[in-house]
């Protein structure tokens, strides 16, 4: 039987961090996911990119996993808000002395980096493809059969499976969960003019359209990724666009600023939905990522959200095996869960209110967006609170997300 101090179930972009950063704090984990490795890393599994935060890029630094992405990402230097293409609006601007916005990551590279830092790590065994067969949890330990015959046990389990966790559902931890009337659609572009390291979130009463800031192509082009809600009943129409009629919607959107668009790759389409789970604990059990909590994309914070859980639970459970304790044991769980139950709910809840704010039609809606948009470019200090929120510098941060060790 193998045994590990943590067995983490899904093997995707949080769970492999998490394994990470145990590992180089003295602490081993087995990592069991269905998926085929190879296919996740392919340009056509997930055309998505993420903004990583600054807070967040600095745990990956301090785990060793960024400077396997030297040269593939592109920072986020400022970021301008409007509504719709009018006059007006934030923009977000910090110091060029100060860290940037963010910084943005093919999830595909992203992937294979931390891919490559697990393999190359002595305490983390990565079973892959593999599935749990039967998983049982109690006051001695977890106990995991797998689909081969073979098994293993460990104090502690994580579930880090996404947003349709099984391990979640056998817990029968409630759910709080909505569809919006949305579908993403997610692609990468060229274009004409350089993006100057500018994001732009555009609001149209048809949902946010957001352009971010990529490192250029192989070919020397400009290239931005682009995440365009729109109304469900559009979505596969807007899907089906041929390339070309695509590209003028996108540019459209875009008002003109980038010049000339074109697709650089295939486009994808995903639904959007809320979804919070009632607690992040059960008996040896731990919620990271979209198993715990799944936002709507209008803030960018989804992953970001989920490396915070990885960070916070990587030091409680480093902290607790110094100490000698059980790594399952409960006062050691609820630590946890106090640690990010109110960041994760406030950070759900905002993006769910934008979301709803914006997208209310009419004039005089507009009339009253724009108006707080005005006052927030005004007061300093209310800017600079939400550059900090856009960094994930904002409350108590673990000793990762400082770009510290443990």
């Amino acid at each position: 039987m193998r045994q590990a101090d943590v067995i983490i179930l899904g093997g995707g972009l949080v769970g492999l961090t998490l394994a990470i950063a145990l590992d180089r704090h003295g602490l081993a984990t087995l990592v069991i996911d269905p998926a085929d490795p190879a296919r996740q890393v392919a340009p056509t599994y997930d055309g998505r990119a993420t903004a990583v935060s600054s807070s967040s890029w600095r745990m990956l630094e301090a785990i060793g996993v960024a400077g396997r992405l030297a040269g593939r990402t592109s920072a986020i230097r400022a970021i301008r808000v409007s509504d719709g293409l009018k006059p007006g609006g934030i923009l977000f601007d910090p110091d060029r002395d100060d860290d940037p916005l963010g910084i943005m990551v093919e999830n595909r590279l992203l992937r294979a980096a931390l891919r490559d830092a697990a393999l190359a790590s002595a305490r983390i065994e990565l079973l892959m493809p593999a599935r749990a067969a039967e998983i049982v949890r109690n006051a001695t330990g977890v106990r995991i059969a797998l689909a081969d015959g073979s098994a293993a046990a460990a104090p502690l389990l994580i579930g880090a499976e996404g947003r349709n966790s099984p391990v979640r559902e056998a817990a029968n931890i409630p759910l709080a969960q909505w569809r919006y009337d949305h579908v993403a659609i997610v692609a990468t572009v060229t274009h004409e003019r350089d993006h100057e390291h500018v994001a732009y979130e555009i609001f149209y009463p048809d949902g946010p359209f957001a352009i971010l800031p990529m490192s250029d192509g192989e070919d020397g082009a400009y290239r931005s990724a682009i995440v365009w809600s729109v109304k469900a009943k559009d979505g596969p129409a807007v899907a089906a666009l041929p390339d070309r009629a695509l590209a003028h919607e996108i540019a459209r959107r875009m008002g003109g600023f980038l010049g000339e668009v074109a697709l650089a790759g295939p486009r994808w389409s995903y639904p959007l939905g809320f979804h919070h789970a009632a607690r992040i604990t059960d008996t040896r059990l731990a919620l990271v990522g979209d198993a715990a909590h799944g936002i709507h994309p209008i803030a960018g914070q989804g992953l970001n959200l989920g490396f915070r859980d990885a960070a916070a639970l990587a030091e409680v459970l480093v902290e607790g095996a110094r100490l000698g304790l059980d790594l399952g044991d409960a006062q050691l769980l609820g630590r946890y869960e106090r640690w990010r139950s109110l960041d994760t709910l406030m950070v759900a809840m905002a993006t769910d209110s934008l979301t709803r704010l914006y997208g209310v039609p009419g004039s005089a809606a507009s009339a009253i967006r724009r108006f707080g948009m005005g006052a927030v470019q005004r007061i300093g200090p209310l800017k600079d609170r939400l550059m900090a929120e856009a960094r994930g510098e904002s409350g108590e941060l673990p000793l990762l997300l400082r770009g510290l060790p443990i």
